[in-house]
């Protein structure tokens, strides 16, 4: 036992003697916004939900996106494809322009720090800024699934849970 627990920290040490000097944000400097990936960034663009309305999709609530996907699972009537239509295209529209707000308020984040011209007063009025903006956009995915669960019957809501694999 005391081997296997020498060997251990041996080989803890050398692992981290290595990784003394190196950062796995390397690379990461030459991002367009330091603070998002190439993925979140095309994310907000196309207003996808990036898993913002967790809080919503897991506690029964569904999303527009996916019962259109369940459509024929659900047994959605014309009536009910053609409002969860509508609530998807104004989800997407509004979310996109709230992402763009987004985009623009970690940009200017962002160059505070690029241009060193940070303050404590501006890097407060920067985060709020983004704060309130992020705030926006995973308010508009969740509005959506507020909306949605009003267009389904309780079976259908019963029915999606099931078929997303969220319990029964």
């Amino acid at each position: 036992m005391q081997t296997l627990l020498s060997s251990t920290a041996v080989v803890l040490a050398l692992s981290m003697a290595g990784c003394a000097g190196h950062s796995h944000y390397a690379g990461m400097q030459n991002r367009e916004i330091k603070a998002l990936s190439a993925d979140d960034i095309s994310g907000l663009r196309a207003g996808q939900g990036m898993s913002l309305a967790l809080a919503a999709e897991l506690n029964g609530y569904p999303g527009p996106l996916h019962v259109l996907q369940l459509d024929r699972q659900l047994a959605l009537s014309a009536e009910q494809r053609r409002q969860t239509e509508d609530l998807m295209a104004r989800m997407r529209r509004d979310a996109i322009a709230a992402g763009e707000a987004l985009l623009q308020a970690e940009r200017r984040l962002d160059q505070l720090f690029a241009t060193r011209t940070v303050t404590p007063e501006s890097l407060s009025t920067a985060l709020a800024q983004a704060a309130q903006a992020r705030e926006k956009v995973r308010g508009v995915h969740l509005q959506a699934h507020l909306e949605q669960v009003r267009i389904l019957s309780e079976q259908q809501v019963a029915q999606y849970n099931r078929l997303r694999g969220y319990g029964g």
